[in-house]
């Protein structure tokens, strides 16, 4: 397939369904990075920009309201949802300096995090209005707690909605263990780890009707990293559920666009294996604030001495730390190791270079 062509900034409607089926089709997935402000931000741009490659840049709850500052209340997601809206209008403002396609995509939001998504989808119905496209590409609702039913409802009412602005919707099916922005499943019931082909058919005969729609279907998934041998991933129940919908309704050999959720950690074979079988975004968090982390402290273990006190240090009692002491040091070695991990993760997932 020839080299798809997309324009910096964001992608939305057909096109980001058109992104996807490429990815599908060259057997590579985009890394999606949760951003918490500019600095996060500017490290993915930056990634993908040397990788050549679009990016998923996502904010979870938690992250939009950091992203908008921890002094704005969080009662009513009002917080989330202003930090939601002014990080879109930085990733609108900023992709196109960088020169990089960007799918803007919102985290996992449970049931209880419904009003954040309304108010979000509110903003992007305004900013359609005006603009003839949406402020998002997509966002998520992660309902896996619900039955399914319920689940798949819930899904189908709030595709309806976004459909209508040129949204794309993601959905989980089975639950992602581990801890992430304050949702601990570290001791779930194993077998919600592992979703069934009947439950992605379902939701494939539900949602495909009504828009586009992508599935996070949990094989073994857990947030964070952990030792070898801990996590279990069955990548082969994605092919599974692909062949079922094949087998009722025919098409291509990759009918659904998934999810790889947890992806920190992951080995190289295990991130191949679920790419093969229809993976074309896969979230990687903790191993990307491990790498804007470690700069930073290698940085002040280093710098140590220079910064006890504005003025004084082994150069001298009245020698100034004023170098040593500005953010812009240190904070910009931390975006320049996320980045590099994040040039990494478009390597394991084959989309380095794809593009150009």
């Amino acid at each position: 397939m020839a080299a798809l062509k997309l324009k910096p900034g964001v992608v939305t409607g057909n096109a980001l369904t058109e992104l996807f089926d490429y990815c599908q089709e060259n057997e590579c997935a985009l890394p999606a990075v949760n951003v918490i402000g500019s600095h996060s931000t500017n490290a993915a741009l930056q990634a993908a920009k040397e990788a050549g490659a679009p990016i998923i840049i996502q904010l979870s709850n938690g992250g939009a309201h950091f992203f908008g500052g921890k002094f704005l209340p969080k009662e009513g997601h009002e917080g989330a949802i202003a930090g939601a809206v002014a990080g879109a209008h930085y990733v609108r403002a900023i992709a196109e300096a960088y020169g990089v396609p960007v799918v803007l995509h919102t985290d996992h939001a449970a049931k209880k995090l419904l009003p954040w998504i309304d108010g979000m989808v509110t903003a992007g119905e305004a900013f359609y209005e005006k603009h003839g496209e949406p402020l998002y590409s997509s966002h998520m609702l992660d309902l896996s707690e619900e039955p399914l039913e319920e689940n798949l409802e819930i899904c189908a009412s709030s595709l309806t909605r976004l459909a209508k602005i040129g949204m794309t919707l993601e959905i989980e099916l089975g639950v992602t263990g581990g801890e992430e922005d304050g949702v601990d499943n570290s001791d779930i019931d194993d077998s919600k780890l592992y979703t069934q082909p009947s439950e992605v058919l379902q939701a494939y005969e539900t949602l495909r009707p009504v828009g586009a729609f992508t599935v996070a279907a949990s094989f073994g998934n857990t947030h964070g990293v952990y030792k070898p041998g801990n996590v279990k991933l069955t990548p082969a129940i994605l092919k599974n559920s692909q062949d079922a919908i094949i087998a009722k309704h025919g098409g291509g050999p990759k009918p659904v666009h998934f999810v790889f959720h947890g992806g920190s950690g992951s080995t190289a074979e295990e991130i191949r294996e679920a790419v093969s079988y229809g993976v074309i975004k896969m979230n990687i968090d903790t191993d990307t604030q491990w790498a804007f982390c470690h700069p930073i402290k290698a940085y002040m273990d280093d710098k140590s001495d220079y910064l006890q006190s504005q003025i004084g240090n082994p150069e001298g009692d009245d020698k100034p730390n004023k170098k040593h002491i500005d953010p812009r040091g240190w904070l910009h070695a931390g975006e320049k190791g996320m980045a590099a991990r994040l040039v990494q993760a478009f390597k394991d997932l084959g989309a380095f270079g794809k593009f150009s």
